[in-house]
């Protein structure tokens, strides 16, 4: 089973996209046997001490920024405006507590202001129009110059949701923020250690972090081209869909293990790729399933692109309410993510690397 307190750790970590360096010092502390390295956009690789370079390259990728917002101004009255890092839907916003980290590195808890329903108007209560203007975040002060220089906070704070982690061990159920995407970074870590014994790979294998993946995959362009993989497996904390649709219908329920990715609006699968992970879950009894996601998107999309094109396979872990405050996973489900991919890599060979890369199309 993935470890809890490296779960814990990393979700509770204060990461927005551009201020994910806590992310970074948590993977550090539990990456140890590791040669663990950062570049300046924080973006974090991991690799074996034996890495030969000679071998073809498979790159494991997920996102350390979690959805968050910027300080953006602040009012006479004290309150301070801001603007979302990332995709957050404005309804999910008003009300929720928030934690503000300023230049200093203290950590301001505040609250997304919301009328009282005292003082709605009889329009307002039955409307949910809002632009995100309407909004701002009450650290309790009363003033723009108490804001400064009793609490330190200035124009460009980064801000992330107040939760904490929690593990409840009768249903096996993970509950706390930025699923969306450090349960990609730790089936990385995981699966790097699954695998850390294994001398008979055919592949060097590389852990890739990557920064500003909610601000638009920026961090994956970087790594991408440093790294310049040959395959790669692309790990996300994906939205699941279990209370949205029917049975049959949905495609990323709790429990039912794996989310294989077809399709979303950056990336379209390989089919060879697609194909080995089938067989290792039908071989190894890996519960998946497979999804055709109408929106949404993963590193997937720039690391496909990079230099002479690169097949990924996108491993999901569903997880309800991702881009909100509050989210919950299920452990097997981040298990059989990680299996599945150490199965993966465990099976490729220079037939099987050749057959996903296309070499063979012309035989």
């Amino acid at each position: 089973m993935a470890d809890i307190k490296l779960i814990e750790e990393i979700t509770n970590a204060f990461g927005p996209s551009g201020f994910e360096e806590e992310v970074c010092k948590v993977i550090k502390k539990y990456t140890e046997g590791f040669d663990v390295t950062n570049d300046a956009m924080y973006n974090v690789y991991m690799k074996r001490k034996d890495f030969s370079g000679k071998k073809p390259v498979i790159m494991l990728d997920a996102h350390t920024d979690e959805c968050g917002m910027m300080v953006q101004s602040i009012r006479e009255n004290g309150l301070l405006n801001f603007l979302n890092l990332g995709g957050i839907h404005i309804t999910n916003l008003p009300a929720h507590s928030v934690i503000v980290r300023n230049s200093a590195g203290e950590k301001i808890k505040g609250i997304i202001t919301s009328k009282p329903v005292h003082f709605l108007k009889q329009k307002e209560r039955e409307s949910c129009d809002m632009d995100i203007e309407d909004l701002a975040i009450d650290v309790g002060a009363s003033s723009r110059e108490e804001v400064m220089e009793v609490y330190g906070i200035h124009v460009g704070d980064p801000v992330v949701p107040n939760v904490t982690f929690d593990y409840d061990e009768k249903g096996k159920i993970c509950y706390g923020k930025a699923f969306d995407n450090r349960l990609g970074c730790t089936c990385i870590i995981e699966t790097m250690k699954e695998l850390l014994h294994d001398t008979d790979l055919n592949v060097d294998v590389v852990g890739s972090f990557a920064a500003q993946e909610e601000v638009g995959e920026r961090g994956a362009i970087v790594t991408s081209q440093i790294i310049k993989p040959d395959l790669a497996i692309v790990f996300e904390g994906s939205p699941a869909d279990d209370f949205y649709y029917s049975v049959g219908m949905a495609q990323g329920a709790l429990k039912k293990g794996v989310q294989i990715r077809h399709r979303d609006v950056s990336y379209i699968s390989n089919t060879a790729f697609i194909e080995l992970a089938h067989k290792i879950g039908d071989k190894y009894g890996i519960k998946y399933q497979d999804t055709v996601r109408r929106g949404g998107g993963t590193n997937a999309g720039v690391i496909s692109l990079e230099s002479k094109a690169v097949p990924v396979l996108v491993l999901g872990v569903p997880s309800r309410y991702v881009h909100t405050h509050h989210n919950f996973c299920a452990m097997e489900d981040i298990d059989a993510a990680i299996r599945m991919a150490a199965e993966v890599i465990r099976a490729l060979d220079e037939e099987t690397v050749n057959k996903i890369m296309r070499k063979d199309i012309f035989a």
